[in-house]
């Protein structure tokens, strides 16, 4: 057997030339970010912007009406084969070229006089960004959605565990304390400000791209009427952006790679905003912390060697994202760097980082409301721990009793000591505070156990939950019980 008479390899029938099928990206296995980011999601959006230039041509005089209808009932994904495009991009280095070949080809079959209104001055890159542009909008909006519906049940989590005491956690090691309505407040206010960043995309409006053969507008208006080239640029780019619901750009972009900077930025934040979240359900869910854990499904997270194991997969698969997508943003931003009217190379580059970007964000948003809506939480773990040390988690609040009277050095070197021998002899730290004779002269032993209680040190924890959640209109009462 040679090499290419095995199974599966190129040129037997049995090569894999099917779709992706998320078989390495489970993150977005499924969702609906990768159902809007699909080859056919992708094809549809290219042919929309074929039909919409159609009809916005229609508008400002240079199409007949009747061919934009005829063009735009033509221009539906399933009647063209995706395959047979993807081989034929490998001859033009852009799927366009064969899409407009298959369209005009359908339109003829309808009306001949149609046809030959299909790309009419258009090129190849006004349709791709423009159907680009489509898809990262129709995917931002589920993005959108999905952070505001883990945000809404991070906003239960926050008020319900307001002033549930947990130990804060710095460098991997015991703190301070905090509560868990505080952490939850914060992964919630940053899927807030990565909501805000999907919505400043979204409002400040994904553009057409309308620029002809290179940034010129010359084949558009090459066909206006005569007398009416004046006005014409702005009638069509007015009538496109109302066609495609994008914006009108003040410049044509094919060189000016803002939409997709803007994009990578975006997407990045959400990524890793949503990866802060999985990595601190990763740490609290280990056996020997054991404070939270993901929701339980059957099945989920079942090692293939271990019965005992039930893998935290839902902040696994978001954290996966988190690692890829800023890597790939930093791909989109370095393509600002192109060549001329358009480039060669750099331009193409952009297309699949945008579709991973777009759809392990969308995978990862999507992800996180099934976590954050069925996280469970384990206060009686908590309070286990935060008594692992002995109340030596509190010593920087007898410290800063103790610094008025003793001063600042000499209360710190004090506590640093009595908390390593605690930690040395397994002793208590308020047994060997309340033996000191410095610290005697100043606390009595009620104070000092009282000052070691870390129920009492969590600081304005509780009132910056209120905070947080009041600047959203609160969580109802029912809600956080």
């Amino acid at each position: 057997m040679t090499a290419d008479d095995r199974p599966g390899a190129p040129g037997t029938d049995q090569a894999g030339y099917g779709p992706d099928s998320g078989l390495l990206s489970p993150v977005r296995a499924g969702t609906p970010a990768e159902a809007a980011t699909s080859d056919l999601a992708w094809l549809q959006a290219m042919l929309d912007a074929e039909a919409a230039l159609a009809r916005a041509q229609a508008k400002a005089g240079s199409v007949p009406a009747g061919a934009a209808a005829v063009i735009s009932r033509a221009a539906r994904a399933e009647r063209l084969d995706l395959r047979a495009l993807a081989l034929a991009a490998r001859e033009t280095a852009n799927p366009v070229v064969a899409l407009v070949r298959e369209l005009t080809r359908l339109v003829a079959a309808e009306s001949p006089e149609a046809a030959e209104f299909v790309h009419h001055g258009s090129t190849s890159q006004d349709v791709f960004d423009t159907g680009a542009m489509l898809v990262a909008d129709r995917t931002l909006r589920l993005i959108r959605a999905d952070l505001e519906r883990a945000a809404e049940a991070l906003a239960v989590l926050a008020a319900r565990h307001r002033d549930t005491v947990m130990a804060g956690r710095t460098l991997a090691l015991h703190a301070v304390p905090t509560t868990f309505g505080l952490k939850a407040a914060g992964w919630r206010r940053l899927l807030l400000d990565a909501r805000d960043r999907v919505a400043a995309v979204l409002d400040g409006g994904l553009p057409v791209s309308l620029g002809g053969a290179a940034g010129t507008l010359a084949g558009y208006l090459e066909f206006a009427e005569p007398g009416s080239r004046g006005d014409y640029a702005d009638r069509l780019l007015d009538a496109y952006a109302a066609e495609t619901g994008l914006a009108r750009p003040p410049l044509p972009w094919h060189a000016l790679r803002t939409p997709m900077a803007d994009l990578a930025a975006a997407l990045a934040f959400v990524a890793g905003a949503l990866g802060k979240i999985a990595v601190d359900v990763q740490s609290l869910t280990r056996t020997e912390v054991g404070e939270v854990c993901e929701p339980a499904v059957e099945g989920r997270g079942a090692s293939s060697a271990m019965p005992h194991k039930r893998n935290p997969v839902l902040a696994t698969l978001i954290r996966s994202a988190a690692l890829q997508v800023p890597v790939l943003a930093a791909g989109l931003t370095q393509c600002l760097v192109c060549e001329d009217e358009r480039s060669a190379g750099v331009w193409h580059a952009e297309w699949q980082l945008l579709r991973e970007c777009l759809r392990l964000a969308g995978g990862a948003a999507h992800t996180a409301v099934e976590l954050a809506e069925g996280l469970v939480v384990r206060p009686e773990r908590m309070r286990e721990n935060l008594m692992l040390t002995g109340s030596q988690i509190v010593s920087e609040r007898v410290s800063a009793v103790l610094a008025p009277r003793l001063g600042k050095a000499a209360a710190k070197e004090l506590l640093t000591r009595a908390s390593a021998e605690a930690e040395r002899t397994g002793g208590s730290l308020a047994d060997i505070l309340g033996a000191l004779p410095k610290v005697k002269r100043h606390l009595t032993d009620a104070q000092i156990v009282r000052l070691l209680d870390p129920q009492g040190y969590t600081g304005a924890a509780s009132a910056l939950v209120d905070q947080e959640l009041a600047g959203a209109g609160g969580i109802p009462h029912a809600q956080a019980e």
